[in-house]
């Protein structure tokens, strides 16, 4: 189908940012395994549905990830052999600075790879768009819009009275009269009785020439320091990591604030894209498919007079009796069980996880490294087991621990082994002992996945007891 908006389409560079970690999806999502890398709704995690959905527009180029730093290696996992979604670069946050600043050093980035009138497609990267023809009229019209040098946001019609969301009220034409921000139910209510408001998204078109324009009369001090960020910043492959010191000095600040609600050049496209940004487990909920008494299920569950609750187990069996309006979410370390009207609170028991420096908070027994994956299978005071994958053709670095002992077995594959002076390979049953002090190195030189049980004992068991002397990933010590 085209549109009266498609003729004179700009080239679309599309920007998806991938920060973030999705705290009210605790236990599922973690600090280092946020919302967008889950497979929520389906097989495909939402970062890899909204690269795909990016790359199926015309006229588009590979679409730029913005990430953090520690989630570099399971981005480029994710994204790598997508159809349609070409080489995509991958711009590293070393530390988080909010959405203004990742946009602007996305900006800045772009403008050293295109021209400064190509259009810049800013999205999340874990919403949720399920109408995907009006998904393409809408950034067609954007493109447009920005084509002529506005700033655009799109406007998600509103479907009932959220509190959860910003509103932009829409002036004359595409104007904006002016955001609002996440409003009480009753003034929630007062919005879609009225009329002309929309749910902020957070999704933007512009040009990159209109944006610098508008931030340097805006926000001169952020567009200065990541500028700078990216003049200073270095590539590595894939990646291109925006310089630390520079960014460091850059304000703290979302892009509603720093610009969106100062420019007079803003602009809303209203949409009807069936959209969610599943910010909370209600909001998985309410989107997913239901069995006939309302129930959403995932996993090894069985229910008895079970209603409108969303149950998912992960690791093993959950049963369920004459629950209704429950949320239950099981992991290998972890069961929320809430009410569903307040799955929003489940950020508090992430913020007390915090306080209280556990790890449950930060990251799952699983743990995904540019090589692979492991698993921690038990956990005592002198000694850890775990189940170790490394994909074909990786490798861990070269390495050694002051204060544990690793004695490996393999389980399946084939492994080639550096034990202090000795480089041999081992194969299924076979096993080797790593004295603490000694450099040792675990590489897969097969084509299929190399397994194995990793059993340390010793003082210290933490994972900063690494010293790489070389490593692949250009990971630091």
């Amino acid at each position: 189908m085209i549109t009266d908006y498609e003729e004179d389409m700009q080239k679309i560079q599309p920007v998806i940012l991938a920060g973030g970690t999705g705290s009210r999806l605790w236990p599922l999502s973690r600090e280092l395994y946020p919302k967008q890398l889950l497979q929520l709704i389906d097989e495909t995690s939402l970062l890899q549905t909204t690269v795909l959905r990016v790359s199926q527009l015309a006229e588009v180029l590979p679409p730029l990830l913005v990430v953090g730093e520690e989630h570099r290696f399971i981005t480029r996992s994710q994204v790598a052999g997508l159809n349609g979604s070409g080489d995509c670069p991958i711009l590293l946050e070393p530390i988080a600075r909010n959405t203004a600043p990742a946009i602007c050093g996305a900006v800045e980035y772009c403008a050293q790879q295109v021209d400064e009138d190509t259009i810049l497609l800013v999205l999340p990267a874990d919403h949720l768009i399920l109408r995907k023809e009006a998904f393409t009229i809408a950034v067609n019209k954007a493109a447009a819009l920005a084509a002529e040098g506005k700033i655009v946001t799109f406007g998600i019609q509103p479907q009932h009275a959220e509190t959860g969301y910003g509103y932009i009220e829409r002036g004359e034409g595409d104007s904006v009269r002016s955001f609002r921000e996440k409003p009480d139910l009753e003034t929630a209510q007062s919005y879609l009785d009225k009329g002309g408001y929309f749910w902020n998204s957070g999704m933007f078109a512009f040009s990159i020439k209109t944006f610098r324009q508008e931030m340097e009369k805006l926000a001169p001090d952020m567009l200065s320091c990541m500028r700078e960020a990216v003049l200073l910043g270095k590539k590595d492959h894939q990646f291109f990591r925006l310089d630390k010191g520079a960014m460091s000095r850059c304000p703290d600040d979302s892009i509603d604030y720093a610009l969106m609600e100062k420019t007079e050049r803003a602009a809303v496209v209203a949409a009807d894209l069936d959209w969610s940004d599943i910010g909370s487990w209600f909001a998985l909920w309410d989107v997913s498919a239901k069995d006939g008494d309302g129930n959403v299920v995932l996993g090894d569950v069985l229910m008895e007079d079970t209603k409108n609750c969303l149950v998912r187990s992960e690791d093993t069996l959950v049963a369920t009796v004459g629950l209704q309006d429950t949320l239950v979410v099981e992991t290998s370390d972890a069961v929320l069980v809430a009410p569903l009207d307040r799955a929003q609170d489940v950020k508090k028991i992430v913020n007390r996880l915090k306080r209280s420096k556990r790890e449950e908070f930060k990251v799952h027994r699983t743990a995904y490294r540019p090589w692979g994956s492991y698993t921690v299978l038990e956990l005592q005071p002198r000694y850890q087991i775990k189940r170790i994958t490394v994909n074909p053709g990786e490798k861990l670095s070269l390495q050694m621990h002051h204060h544990r002992h690793e004695h490996w077995v393999m389980v399946s594959g084939t492994a080639k082994i550096t034990n202090g002076d000795d480089v041999f390979l081992l194969h299924e049953n076979q096993s080797t002992y790593i004295p603490a002090g000694v450099k040792h190195r675990l590489e897969n030189p097969g084509v299929m996945e190399l397994e194995l049980i990793e059993v340390q004992n010793g003082s210290y068991l933490g994972e900063d007891d690494i010293v790489r002397f070389d490593d692949d990933y250009g990971r630091e010590e």
